[in-house]
């Protein structure tokens, strides 16, 4: 991308959006290093025949830790060539030895599908790879089981098929060097956690067999990457975090959209409109969104406005995200590796490191979560030649906002750390139970591999059925598949499929746990531009009927929930007030919808639901004011304190996204001016995930520095009574009422005030 083609689209734009901060990272030149003298000639040679004449420094560091058989991670940016270094020591090892195997782990099939081309094209002598995942046939299943050596997956196939089947897997186990875990940085929270104990039965099975494999862990830049790498495979490893690879100039900018009739234009709207002015310019892009629904708007929107300027230029536009079948999804891939496709809206799905050369800019709208996702996506950018251009979308969300007015906490800030508790009770039972499917466990079993906990859950496992003891250890004893007791991503159930009804065509699927929200009757979804309404939705044979509609709204689901303090952990006093963590249940129910217009996020109506409850155990943060501090307070000025606490939750809700490393939609919250459970006003932030994922008990850890920057995120808000940039939320099941936007800043400042 030519820099006044660069400073034209950046400049361009001042009759809608703005540019709120521009930071320039300069470019960099690379250091190489001298080939390892024990790579296999084979393998060099076909490295070297794709135009790598030397390989970079950092390369060479992890090829040489591997080789030495120390486990290994390395943590660097997009396009840093990590692939390179996992080959090296891997594909040497392989063509060493004929009965040598190893395993690629990706996070998505899409991912192994694509290193699985990588390495096609490479075409190393002895090679023998193959991907083994949900879409594999059966014929194709038989011969990877039997014959190839290096074996393209993910833990959930891990989980599902191999350690169960182990016996079938012999050869692959008793051959096992190498275990090649790609894109760490996304194994967090509850699927990091679940992650982290497929490996610990992965690297216990192997063992059974006589191997010891290396572990070689990719991610992005992280925070702590030596303790975040051992928790995840439950061994030390040595991090390698140094990046000596070349990098373009990176333009990146922090863009705030317009008001329009008072309001802020949606994020969406925004990035349809910058999208499509890059691709009618020549510039290929990628904007990442929030959603999947987001992603099939802005190709809409995008493609309606191309096609007033060029009826070509629609089809150079598509959407890519989860729930697409696999060939939609492989083809997508193919042309946007070719450029037949020059732009892309997406989800996170291609934050990944699919190969895509030659893009040029790259859109995120919205908070993609943490900061090393936003550097992640960025990096997408300039990956072959000339300066890119990264932008940041502001969406009317008080994270958001605060990043704006706050460029600081973006650039020259450490990313943050991973959250993953591979010893909650809650995770590691089941995971137990499955272990001793796979092969009876002891307590010097349990401990070497789980961790000093899990021996003091095998009684409970016993006395709820699922194990039994005899004298050589602990064994699953039941008919059922110990597996069934673990749900890697939290899906609780299984896919709901969308289907078209009249045709019986299959559009998609969406998670078991989203149905309710996301499928429900008249719920709209948006498939390539075509949209569909939900006609009816069967829970029990998780299908829901769709019919095509033509339409100019969304749908947002809207919910009630309650919620009962089981058990509180810890709890400090601030002065008058309290801050405290433990274990809460929250029962839900989706019991209506609302309809927004698409443009204009205007409310059309809403319409009512009839849905079960749902019932979730999990992790909480709560603090209290007593009606001391709350009356002292309102001696100068009345307030309304269910509206200020309610403000106080949202935006606290909003802002945890910064300080710990999960998602708003990871979290939830309730505040109440008089809780059953505490006797006190109280707001609660707990963690969307079964047994909870720890980022309630990070928020805890971090209080004073979460609740200060929600109170100045409030208070430094330009509207008068609370808007979507500070206290409103996308996700209130109460509508956004009440509100008391001045009330949440002097709530914040009673509690904040009397803190230790």
């Amino acid at each position: 991308m030519s820099r006044s083609s660069l400073e034209r689209l950046i400049g361009g734009h001042s009759q809608r959006g703005q540019p709120r901060h521009i930071e320039r990272i300069p470019a960099r030149s690379g250091e190489v290093a001298d080939w390892p003298d024990w790579v296999a000639p084979g393998v060099q040679a076909a490295v070297e025949a794709r135009g790598v004449c030397a390989p970079w420094a950092h390369q060479v560091a992890v090829a040489e830790s591997a080789r030495a058989g120390h486990h290994t991670l390395i943590a660097t940016g997009t396009a840093s060539g990590k692939t390179l270094s996992l080959w090296l020591p891997t594909l040497t090892a392989l063509a060493e030895d004929d009965r040598a195997t190893a395993l690629y782990l990706a996070p998505t099939k899409a991912l192994a599908h694509d290193q699985l081309r990588s390495l096609t094209e490479l075409d190393v002598p002895g090679i023998r790879a193959a991907t083994y995942d949900g879409d594999t046939p059966a014929d194709e299943r038989r011969w990877v089981r039997a014959h190839a050596n290096y074996i393209l997956t993910n833990p959930d196939l891990v989980h599902h098929s191999m350690l169960p089947a182990h016996r079938s897997w012999s050869r692959v186990f008793k051959g096992l060097r190498a275990i090649i875990v790609d894109e760490a940085h996304l194994y967090r929270g509850v699927f990091g956690s679940h992650v982290a104990l497929v490996l610990r039965r992965l690297r216990r099975m192997a063992a059974r067999y006589g191997a010891d494999p290396v572990m070689l862990v990719a991610s992005a830049t992280m925070a702590d990457a030596t303790a975040t790498g051992a928790r995840l495979i439950g061994a030390d490893v040595h991090v390698i975090d140094v990046d000596t690879g070349p990098r373009a100039q990176l333009t990146a900018v922090l863009w705030e959209p317009p008001e329009i009739a008072g309001a802020p234009r949606s994020a969406i709207a925004e990035t349809a409109d910058l999208l499509a002015d890059l691709t009618a310019t020549g510039v290929r892009s990628l904007a990442f969104v929030r959603s999947r629904r987001a992603a099939e708007t802005v190709a809409m929107l995008a493609k309606d406005d191309l096609g007033e300027v060029d009826v070509s230029l629609p089809d150079q536009v598509a959407a890519y995200r989860g729930g697409y079948l696999p060939e939609e999804r492989r083809a997508l891939e193919r042309s946007l590796r070719s450029g037949d496709l020059r732009a892309v809206a997406t989800t996170n799905a291609l934050e990944l490191g699919i190969d895509i050369s030659g893009l040029d800019a790259v859109l995120v709208a919205g908070w993609p979560g943490t900061r090393a996702s936003l550097w992640q996506q960025w990096g997408r950018a300039g990956r072959t030649h000339g300066d890119a251009l990264g932008v940041f979308i502001a969406r009317e969300d008080p994270l958001d906002r605060y990043v704006l007015e706050h460029p600081e906490v973006l650039f020259g800030q450490p990313v943050e750390s991973v959250v993953i508790d591979p010893a909650n009770p809650h995770l590691l039972g089941p995971h137990l139970a499955a272990a001793a499917a796979e092969q009876p466990l002891t307590e010097d079993d349990a401990t070497q591999w789980f961790g000093p906990t899990a021996v003091d859950l095998l009684p409970d496992l016993v006395e709820r059925g699922f194990l039994r003891r005899r004298p050589t250890g602990w064994y699953w004893t039941r008919r059922d598949r110990a597996t069934d007791l673990i749900d890697l991503r939290g899906g609780a159930g299984s896919p709901v499929q969308l289907v078209e009804a009249d045709t019986g065509r299959l559009l998609g699927t969406v998670d078991a746990a989203r149905a309710h929200s996301a499928a429900h009757d008249g719920a709209i979804y948006v498939h390539q531009g075509s949209t569909f309404r939900v006609r009816a939705l069967d829970l029990d044979a998780s299908v829901a009927l769709l019919e095509p509609v033509i339409t100019d709204y969304s749908t947002t689901a809207t919910d009630i929930a309650d919620y009962t303090i089981l058990h509180t952990d810890e709890e400090m006093p601030w002065g008058r007030g309290s801050l405290a963590r433990g274990e809460v249940e929250v029962t839900s129910r989706v019991v209506g919808y609302l309809k927004r217009r698409y443009a204009t996020g205007e409310i059309l109506g809403e319409e009512p639901l009839d849905l079960p409850e749902r019932k979730l155990r999990t992790r909480a943060v709560w603090w209290t004011v007593s009606d001391e501090q709350l009356c002292d307070a309102m001696v100068t000025e009345p307030w309304d304190i269910a509206g200020a606490a309610h403000a106080a939750e949202h935006a606290s809700i909003g802002l945890l996204p910064l300080m710990a490393s999960c998602d708003r939609w990871d979290i939830g919250g309730v505040s109440t001016p008089l809780h059953p459970d505490t006797g006190r006003c109280t707001v609660m932030v707990y963690d969307g995930h079964p047994g909870g994922a720890g980022f309630a008990d990070r928020a805890f850890v971090i209080a004073e520095q979460w609740l200060t920057a929600t109170r100045d995120a409030i208070a430094g808000c330009s509207c008068s009574h609370g808007c979507p940039a500070c206290v409103q939320s996308p996700k209130c099941g109460n509508g956004n009422d009440p509100l008391d936007k001045a009330g949440a800043v002097r709530l914040l400042d009673v509690l904040l005030n009397d803190r230790p």
